[in-house]
């Protein structure tokens, strides 16, 4: 099994999370899957807010949990994910420091998940 990496764009709907520049609030976005760590998690990393050299904040929650926001909204707790639309879906992400919400195109989340059904499904090499 390997693991997935695929980065996307996603736009910041929170005001205190938007960028500098001014690319109406697009930010690069890294979608993760190890399934040698746990084959039901995906983790979302966002860049930290302070630009590129403060630290990514990274959130790590069920790859149905995504899978099904993309459906109907679900969720409770640090991750929630709903439908925006026929082509986009917002994920709000809870921390103790605040809440981020960030809409991302469908496409690029099916191509990820997609993606991490096919690297679950190989075999492993002994």
């Amino acid at each position: 099994m390997s693991v997935v990496e695929q980065y996307a764009r996603a736009h910041i709907l929170t005001d205190a999370d938007l960028p500098d520049q001014d690319d109406g609030g697009a930010i690069p976005v890294v979608l993760r899957y190890d399934p040698e760590l746990d084959p039901s998690k995906v983790c979302v990393a966002l860049p930290g807010r302070g630009g590129r050299a403060s630290r990514a904040r990274e959130w790590t929650f069920s790859r149905a949990l995504l899978e099904q926001g993309l459906r109907a909204p679900t969720g409770t707790g640090e991750v929630r994910v709903w439908p925006c639309g026929r082509v986009q879906a917002v994920v709000e992400f809870h921390s103790p420091q605040g809440c981020s919400v960030v809409q991302f195109e469908n496409k690029a989340l099916i191509r990820f998940l997609r993606r991490t059904y096919a690297a679950a499904a190989q075999p492993v090499a002994h």
